[in-house]
């Protein structure tokens, strides 16, 4: 990755930390998120891809039904 000054390193480092905390399954924590936001959506609901730093960390979650 190439890094266009200061602003967008710390850009990119931010965008990694809340994919890692918040959206990104722990193996050795039991597979759980380490922070979670708000309630789990359920079984229903279309399955939607987020993704972040130009599609380089990718997350699919299920919408609210």
């Amino acid at each position: 990755m190439i890094f266009f000054g200061g602003n967008h390193l710390r850009y990119v480092i931010n965008e990694y930390v809340e994919h890692y905390h918040l959206e990104r399954n722990h193996q050795g924590i039991g597979n759980k998120l380490i922070e979670r936001q708000g309630e789990r959506e359920g079984d229903s609901g279309a399955v939607v891809l987020r993704s972040r730093v130009g599609g380089m960390l990718k997350y699919y979650h299920r919408t609210a039904a």
